[in-house]
């Protein structure tokens, strides 16, 4: 199960830290419809928010930056994650002065069942988060005396003052030495293709560990963008030939890259799944086992697979084990109501990912 991992220093317990926004998660009971509920039931969760709990559930010192209103919702948001274990002093409580709208970012989540596909409402603009100016927050301060930095492309998309914050946040870390890990997690609501593209462009020479190698490019280059089968991005469902030459090319681009991990899904059903990963890392592609399994709560999978992966890293797993314990932590999630993967049992993990398992993809 273990090996040396030369990302880590020594041999003492890791320190993490996250930047994103938390949201306040509204769903119908019982896999009901939006437009036909009479009720909705209250969560919360965002793509940093729910590795932050994850990580801490497994034991992980796990701290989560981001800004809320000063009122009760940002404060039952922020109890969310501090009764899971999750450090939340850095949090800013926002004035009304200072994020005008004084809001906390939601989602609607219609949950999906049998052949009828989940929907997604985002009522996030103008959150306190995007209306924070950063001008203030000592970076040097916020990451110091940690080890791990994990951020996602869903933030910078919210507002130009987010996306200048977390390139700067990339910049800092790098400069402090510390490990840091992005996830692609592109969002159509959110921005365009484009824009993504253009923005990742910028922060991929900070990253060590890439996650979430969505179908399309994370570099802005028009002449790779017109060879052969690149002019249509990475397949949703590669082979692992042509998942190791997407690795292959992101690496001689970019040599700081240590490790690159994406989930492949395979949907049967909106209640039925496959899930398997492919992982770079140490110069060779490994391909994960594949699981089938049925869907209570598909929301946050990727990021119990990123909180996986990390965990794995942080305690010096074999490459095969690093990859199949992210992607059985992903399939447990999906056993779990709400965005988090709140398992704090490794060896119910360990146990799902050494399980046999027919392959249905």
């Amino acid at each position: 199960m273990v090996h040396s991992n030369p990302l880590l220093r020594g041999g003492s317990p890791q320190r993490f830290i996250t930047v994103g926004e938390i949201l306040l998660r509204l769903t119908p009971p019982n896999y009901g419809k939006i437009r036909m509920t009479n009720s909705f039931e209250a969560s919360y969760g965002g793509s940093e928010a729910n590795i932050a709990l994850a990580l801490a559930n497994l034991g992980i010192d796990s701290t989560f930056f981001s800004v809320v209103p000063n009122n009760s919702l940002g404060k039952s948001a922020v109890r969310a994650l501090r009764s899971n274990d999750v450090h939340c002093t850095p949090v800013i409580l926002s004035t009304p002065e200072e994020t005008p709208t004084h809001r906390l970012g939601a989602y609607y989540l219609e949950t999906g069942y049998g052949i009828r596909p989940s929907k997604v409402i985002y009522d996030r603009k103008h959150s306190a988060i995007t209306e924070y100016d950063f001008g203030g927050v000592d970076l040097d301060a916020l990451l110091d005396g940690f080890d791990w930095l994990h951020l996602s492309g869903i933030t910078p998309a919210l507002s130009p003052s987010c996306a200048d914050f977390i390139l700067e946040c990339l910049k800092t870390a790098k400069e402090k030495g510390l490990t840091v890990s992005f996830d692609g997690n592109f969002r159509s609501k959110l921005w365009s293709w484009e824009a993504a593209r253009d923005y990742c462009t910028q922060c991929l020479p900070y990253v060590d560990v890439l996650l979430g190698v969505e179908p399309y490019h994370l570099w802005k280059d028009e002449d790779d963008h017109a060879k052969g089968d690149w002019k249509d991005g990475v397949p949703l469902q590669p082979s692992y030939e042509q998942q190791d030459e997407v690795f292959q090319r992101f690496v001689e681009r970019y040599p700081n890259l240590k490790c690159i991990a994406r989930h492949v899904r395979f949907v049967h059903s909106g209640s039925e799944n496959s899930l398997m990963a492919f992982m770079w890392y140490q110069g060779h592609t490994f391909e994960s086992r594949c699981f089938t399994f049925n869907i209570l709560d598909r929301v946050g999978g990727g990021d119990a697979f990123a909180s996986g992966l990390i965990y794995a890293m942080m305690h010096h797993y074999r490459p095969m084990d690093m990859v199949n314990f992210a992607v059985a932590s992903s399939v447990i999630k999906h056993t779990i109501h709400g965005d988090g993967n709140i398992t704090d049992d490794v060896d119910s993990i360990r146990n799902l990912m050494n399980m046999n398992y027919d392959i249905k993809r």
